[in-house]
């Protein structure tokens, strides 16, 4: 019998999901659940953008584009760039995809080679993207703690500590998945300071929450000194405009395009070319519609904050940005009897009806840091206040529970 590879055996995925699955399944037997598993605004795209779609629809503009983009999506891409971050970016130096996604895999390919010990430096918890791609490309994954004392950020001292002559690339992500934290403007100059010492390490810049930042302010690396060079600017439409389906990603560096371009030709070939029209129509047309969405999402997040700091056994910091929470929950789970995180996340789901995923689905728990889960409050105030509520219940019940079984 012809076997599978190891590679493929071995491959990690994205538990959001695999836990989104489950909950469909549960749907579809009649339970009654409120999920807050899935990092997808909830809202349409803005009609503005639908119409580009159709518009170039009827215009025929539906076959193979060059692997790269279209020049008027590259055009626009490059200039929402040069203005946001503060530096000049050419429309030569971007490259379209089928989601940001797919420019993690394209730039570990063209950074480290497999089996040679390369290193990629990735943040723990992270977007779980990160370290599948790192094992799937044959390099070595070191992770680097995001902590709660210091809001989900890591200390750039132990980044320092951890780059070594193997160290080919670190990974950065403000506003993170899955915490909500951002990587303070300080922490940020720090972080390039370190790099200049040391010319060989590449920067995946994954900014595709950064137009939702509520605190603070989003700093890129790349506007940073001497960081331009070496960062891989990576952002996308799925979050501001609400268009996760339409696959539409981009990423910028001058010296790494024409290598982007051709992981592109030989694996998607070119993004839709209907959903490169639409992003144009994003980044160029009214901003209304993506104002009014980060608005809504800054309402939220204040919500569920104060709601899940209510809630028993729970202490839940504020996220600076993206739609995410990262609630301590070590408390609750002495409370109830479980064992971790994990076992929480599966009691709520099947006796509460509330869908959350755990700590360990963003990579190995962070040591000495406590039991958390993640919420994403792309979800409705009313979705936000029932399942919390749903949640707050459950701990108080099976509170009475636990100690009865202790007694």
């Amino acid at each position: 019998m012809a076997d599978i590879s190891r590679r493929a055996r071995e491959l990690g995925t994205e538990n959001a999901f695999v836990v989104l699955a489950e909950v469909n399944a549960l749907i579809r037997q009649g339970k009654d659940v409120i999920s807050f598993c899935i990092g997808q605004p909830d809202f349409h795209t803005p009609e503005n953008i639908q119409d580009a779609a159709v518009k170039a629809i009827r215009e025929g503009k539906h076959g193979y584009t060059p692997s790269a983009g279209i020049v008027e999506l590259r055009e626009a891409v490059a200039r929402d760039m040069t203005r946001t971050r503060g530096i000049e970016v050419r429309p030569e130096d971007v490259v379209v995809g089928a989601g940001a996604k797919p420019f993690i895999g394209y730039t570990i390919l063209s950074v480290t080679d497999y089996g040679a010990g390369d290193e990629v430096i990735y943040p723990n918890p992270g977007f779980p993207i990160y370290e599948s791609q790192i094992k799937a490309n044959g390099a070595v994954g070191v992770p680097i703690y995001l902590r709660e004392a210091r809001d989900f950020s890591f200390d750039p001292q132990e980044l320092a500590d951890k780059i070594t002559a193997r160290t080919r690339l670190l990974i950065l992500n403000s506003p993170q998945n899955p915490t909500g934290g951002i990587i303070a403007a300080a922490d940020m100059q720090a972080i390039a300071e370190i790099l200049r010492k040391h010319e060989q390490v590449w920067v995946f810049a994954d900014e595709i929450y950064g137009r939702l930042v509520y605190d603070g302010q989003f700093v890129s690396l790349a506007s940073l000194p001497g960081m331009q060079e070496r960062t891989i600017i990576s952002d996308g439409a799925s979050k501001t405009w609400a268009m996760t389906g339409w696959r539409l990603g981009f990423a910028a560096n001058h010296k790494l395009a024409p290598y982007f371009t051709n992981w592109v030709t030989n694996t998607e070939s070119c993004a839709s070319q209907i959903s490169q029209w639409a992003g144009v129509e994003a980044l160029n047309g009214p901003q209304d519609a993506a104002k009014k969405m980060r608005d809504i999402f800054f309402e939220r997040r204040n919500l569920i904050v104060k709601l899940l700091n209510l809630v028993p056994g729970v202490t839940c910091r504020i996220p600076g940005g993206a739609f995410y929470v990262w609630p301590n929950v070590t408390e609750a789970c002495r409370m109830i009897g479980a064992r971790d995180s994990e076992e929480l996340r599966a009691r709520l789901l099947n006796e509460a009806g509330v869908a959350v995923l755990a700590d360990i689905h963003f990579g190995p728990r962070v040591p000495n840091e406590g039991q958390h889960i993640r919420f994403s409050y792309a979800a409705s105030t009313e979705a936000i206040e029932k399942g919390v509520a749903r949640m707050a219940d459950f701990i108080r019940r099976n509170t009475v529970h636990a100690k009865a079984s202790a007694a």
